[in-house]
């Protein structure tokens, strides 16, 4: 039987790092520069210039993948997704404590995804849960064997601190009882009573 392999991901709605394919796809791709350096980069008061900029972006199909490109790439001026540098201030305070569940499955699906400090955080404690060795969480995230190793204990403690504090139930220690159990005559059930709920 023959099998037909490709090399292209499914989409998911999730860039890369460095993914800007979606940008021939925006609504401003093909403009003449110095247009769209007017519209989409004008002076914060030029409140024309930013309201068509506004509109151009209302209609563009890509408007989330730039305004996610605008904040993971900490550019503070210019509209961008949208929305002007004053409107974007929140969402790029925002940023280190997003958590999109998503972004990390797709993470651990082996894409490459520019990931908050929240999302890295459930990487690695997810890592730690799974058994990860400090090499393979090295090459994921990126970073020196040592640093995935301390990341990994952190992550240990974290766990440990947890259950320590939560009070997870202790084993309890079955006493060997002697000799037979004593029941009552009229709590013993008979042989022949049926299984289940009491009639």
């Amino acid at each position: 039987m023959r099998h037909i392999t490709t090399h292209t991901t499914p989409a998911t709605g999730l860039r890369g790092i460095g993914d800007t394919s979606w940008q021939p796809h925006g609504a401003c791709h093909g403009m003449d520069p110095e247009d769209a350096d007017a519209t989409f980069f004008s002076l914060p008061r030029d409140h024309e210039a930013i309201a068509d900029a506004k509109e151009l972006c209302a209609l563009c199909p890509v408007r989330r993948d730039c305004l996610n490109y605008a904040l993971e790439n900490d550019l503070k001026e210019g509209v961008w997704g949208g929305l002007t540098a004053a409107e974007r201030r929140p969402w790029h305070d925002g940023l280190p404590h997003r958590l999109d569940y998503s972004r990390v499955v797709a993470f651990f699906n082996g894409r490459d995804i520019h990931l908050s400090w929240a999302e890295r955080q459930l990487v690695i404690d997810h890592a730690y849960v799974r058994g990860w060795r400090p090499d393979r969480l090295a090459t994921a995230l990126q970073i020196n064997t040592k640093h995935a190793r301390d990341l990994l204990r952190q992550a240990a403690n974290k766990v440990f601190d947890r259950d320590r504090t939560l009070g997870v139930p202790r084993r309890k220690n079955a006493k060997k009882k002697t000799g037979p159990a004593k029941t009552s005559p009229a709590t013993s059930t008979p042989a022949h009573a049926p299984l289940g709920k009491a009639a």
